[in-house]
């Protein structure tokens, strides 16, 4: 299992503990490309909230007993579409986490649905240049088993971001430390579900 055991929930901010009072029993899903940085925000948003965290693609792996790449070698992408459809949907299910999902996860018009029913949608949106530096680091990416990475992922982003742009929540992910990512999320799940004020530009830079 993916899941991390959260801190106790006394060690939350006033700000953290209204976030999670409001959320309910529904989960945060973060959405966006590979390489947004969905798992490692992901991560520590769960901490700072004190909540699990849950990574869609690993639960895959393990419902499946395969790796992803393996998953895509063996049966092909849509094969993997719908397992990655069922296992979210069962994700949606457990009640309030942190959830971070597959890039093309949010493509598919039912589980969009269903993350807009039950969660509360984060998109990470990064650059092209950002998401090849980062994604080049790793050779477990089947889609960018191609020539020309970068031309897939312009191609990618240009497909995916009108679907990203239904997200409840759309956080700049760049190259600075992680921790002022999350102040951002931590501020704008905030302004979205308490009506808090939004950060000034110097408040955020």
């Amino acid at each position: 299992m993916s899941e991390t055991v959260p801190t106790a929930a006394a060690g939350r901010s006033p700000q953290e503990a209204e976030i999670v009072a409001a959320l309910g029993d529904r989960p945060v899903v973060l959405i966006g490309m590979m390489g947004a940085g969905k798992s490692t925000v992901g991560r520590r948003l769960a901490l700072r909230l004190g909540l699990p965290f849950l990574d869609a693609d690993t639960e895959i792996e393990t419902a499946a007993a395969m790796t992803i790449p393996e998953i895509f070698e063996t049966h092909g992408e849509p094969h993997f579409r719908d397992g990655e459809a069922r296992v979210i949907a069962r994700l949606l299910d457990g009640g309030t986490k942190v959830l971070a999902t597959g890039g093309g996860a949010f493509m598919r018009e039912e589980t969009r649905d269903r993350i807009r029913e039950k969660a509360i949608s984060m998109w990470l949106e990064a650059e092209a240049d950002v998401i090849l530096r980062r994604v080049k680091r790793r050779a477990d990416r089947p889609l960018l088993k191609t020539p020309d990475p970068a031309g897939t992922i312009a191609r990618l982003i240009a497909e995916r971001h009108p679907q990203y742009r239904e997200a409840d929540i759309t956080i700049a992910s760049r190259d600075v430390p992680h921790e002022k990512i999350v102040d951002e999320c931590v501020a704008a799940l905030h302004h979205y579900l308490c009506g808090a004020s939004a950060p000034t530009l110097s408040e955020t830079s």
